[in-house]
């Protein structure tokens, strides 16, 4: 298999091409990911690129993506494969007279077989960038579906026997950390936490994906957005929410933003009206938060 990345900074500018503006630790983490084969296991709150990072590293390579989002009561024949019924029942009728050996051998082959994410990862002929999303919501037990995936990249199946990869993808998962991940998972990943960025980070992520913006403007929601991270709120705004709530206040004309036009549009960054109330008052007591940056 080749290389993707000849070292560090190459993905750290990949990604920046794409972007994705990642620290060095982060970057590196990618580059090893390739070089050992090793899928990441990306733990952090909910809203702080860990979705994006896959997505980003797809774009930079020019990788498909193949995206299994988890979620409570998700099973094999959703993850891994499941069997056509309906076209292995229209093939059994069409052939009556065949002996049952027969039969069996033509509707347990690959032609009736539905390939599902994880399958279907390790079965393609092109790069592919695996991301399985939110990895938490499954029960403990759903883990086990990813073991074998994660450690030798090939699916067992009983009447096909088993079933290596064509190329080892780039796997990612993502983790709100909402409860704890069995060990046996752990070992088999390179770790990284993804916290909210600090302050200068969000304000480039700003400049980045709001180009209309000014740098006095993006300065500013960074410095509101860090100070309204720090109350005691439901739900912390993601980074989406920043660049959405920039995109506003760009739409709306705003060059500086006051009590009055933070308060107006705190619903664009905060989604819950406990979250939004506490917001409120600190925008009212707090008058350095809407100062102007120096220089």
């Amino acid at each position: 298999m080749t290389d993707r990345f000849t070292d560090v900074a190459a993905v750290h500018k990949g990604l920046a091409d794409v972007d994705y503006l990642a620290d060095d630790g982060l970057a590196s983490i990618v580059y090893l990911a390739d070089r050992l084969e090793k899928p990441v296991l990306v733990e952090g709150p909910a809203g702080t690129g860990k979705t994006q990072l896959a997505k980003s590293v797809a774009e930079m390579i020019g990788a498909r993506l193949i995206r299994l989002q988890c979620y409570e009561g998700l099973d094999e024949s959703k993850a891994l494969y499941e069997w056509n019924y309906k076209k292995q029942l229209l093939r059994i009728q069409s052939e009556r007279d065949a002996d049952w050996e027969t039969i069996e051998d033509d509707i347990f082959s690959e032609e009736f077989l539905l390939t599902r994410p994880l399958l279907e990862a390790i079965t393609s002929d092109e790069p592919v960038v695996l991301l399985i999303d939110e990895v938490d919501r499954v029960e403990i037990e759903t883990e086990a579906l990813l073991l074998e995936i994660l450690s030798d990249y090939q699916v067992s199946i009983p009447e096909l026997g088993t079933i290596e990869s064509k190329q080892i993808p780039l796997v990612f998962l993502t983790s709100n950390n909402t409860r704890e991940l069995s060990e046996a998972l752990k070992r088999r990943a390179l770790y990284m936490y993804l916290d909210y960025p600090e302050l200068e980070r969000e304000r480039e992520i700003v400049l980045t994906k709001v180009p209309d913006i000014s740098e006095n403007l993006a300065d500013q929601i960074a410095r509101i957005v860090r100070s309204v991270r720090d109350l005691d709120l439901r739900k912390a705004p993601s980074v989406s929410e920043t660049i959405d709530w920039a995109r506003t206040l760009v739409l709306l004309g705003v060059d500086h933003v006051d009590a009055k036009t933070a308060t107006e549009t705190a619903n664009i960054l905060l989604k819950y009206r406990s979250d939004i109330e506490k917001a409120v008052k600190e925008f009212a007591q707090s008058e350095e938060t809407f100062a102007p940056a120096e220089g």
